[in-house]
């Protein structure tokens, strides 16, 4: 029997989507999460229950800051692929909370590169985020970009996860990949999210905080298309480049490297803005908004925008489920999920 996929953060929203996946391909798969109150844990564990029926699932409630215990699992199932999926979400939660990003997304990814650069691990995927492009005007995003100017903390340990992750790459020839996610929706989704505050609010008759103006876009992408180029990039490991001299490699972009590491943008390259997004919801909830307008919060960046030039060269997928039709499959979901009535 082949060797299990690691998935951590597998009661999360893309990590359940992404496990389905796996386990519908007919691959093994161990489910690592810590099932914290950042939300319902409630939510989670009825994310967990949709992946109860697969032969092929394997569940460990565990914090990937818990070295002994992410060493002692690595050790029983002796993965070759992981998927680090794990940690502390949001850019505003950091303005009360910031030891929890520290805890989780530094901490926790140093663990995962030991463990993984241990058992000689084939491939480590691991999600960074669009907030890496902070203070970026330069349209699109690309990943030959400088980020060196994040605007939340969020923003700084994701980039910071990028930089730990290349120097184990180029130390121990660890292939790693990061992914930068555009604001992932869908079914099962994050409640801390606009889509699922935008929706909870227009179907309850509750007023939506709307900041800036509702001027702000975002680079929807939906969980199919996110799930799709993370399964096609988890079998493309990078090779090294023919020399493993930092001294002999001519440089390209911020994002190439003499070590087996890449960094690819996740989004579908098509920027909606708040205010568009809401008129979307109005119409498919058949429900008017009721806008309680704010400021720019702290932490807030104006846009995100993808450029998908470097997924589509290493996948041959370019992400494509209009918006529309995932904002269809969202709110359907909502309302089952929840028992509102139309």
């Amino acid at each position: 029997m082949s060797a299990p996929v690691i998935v951590t953060g597998a009661a999360g929203f893309i990590g359940m989507h992404l496990c389905r996946r796996l386990l519908a391909d007919g691959r093994s798969v161990v489910g690592i999460d810590n099932l914290n109150d950042y939300y319902d844990p409630r939510l989670k564990r009825a994310r967990l229950a949709t992946l109860a029926g697969f032969d092929g699932f394997a569940f460990h409630e565990a914090d990937v800051a818990d070295r002994g215990t992410i060493d002692a699992l690595f050790d029983t199932h002796r993965p070759q692929k992981v998927v680090h999926l794990a940690a502390q979400a949001g850019v505003r939660y950091a303005l009360t909370n910031p030891m929890a990003y520290a805890d989780t997304n530094l901490a926790g990814m140093a663990v995962m590169l030991e463990a993984c650069r241990r058992l000689e691990v084939r491939h480590l995927v691991f999600a960074s985020s669009s907030s890496v492009y902070g203070a970026n005007r330069k349209l699109p995003f690309s990943e030959r970009d400088p980020v060196d100017h994040p605007v939340s903390l969020y923003a700084a340990t994701k980039r910071a996860n990028e930089l730990m992750a290349h120097s184990y790459a180029h130390l121990f020839a660890l292939p790693v990949t990061g992914l930068r996610y555009f604001t992932v929706y869908g079914p099962w989704g994050r409640p801390d999210m606009a889509i699922w505050k935008f929706t909870d609010a227009l179907l309850r008759g509750k007023p939506i905080d709307v900041y800036g103006g509702g001027v702000l876009s975002r680079d929807f992408t939906y969980i199919d298309d996110t799930v799709e180029a993370t399964v096609r990039l988890l079998d493309l490991p990078r090779e090294p480049s023919s020399s493993a001299n930092p001294a002999d490699w001519n440089a390209e972009g911020p994002d190439t490297s003499w070590a087996p590491f890449e960094l690819v943008n996740l989004g579908r390259s098509d920027p909606v803005s708040v205010n568009e997004l809401i008129a979307r919801l109005e119409a498919i909830t058949g429900r008017g908004a009721l806008r309680n307008e704010m400021g720019m919060q702290p932490g807030d960046v104006e846009r995100t925008f993808s450029s998908t030039e470097k997924l589509v060269r290493l996948t041959g997928f370019t992400p494509g489920v209009p918006l529309d039709e995932g904002l269809r499959a969202f709110v359907a979901w909502f309302r089952e999920y929840h028992r509102i009535d139309r």
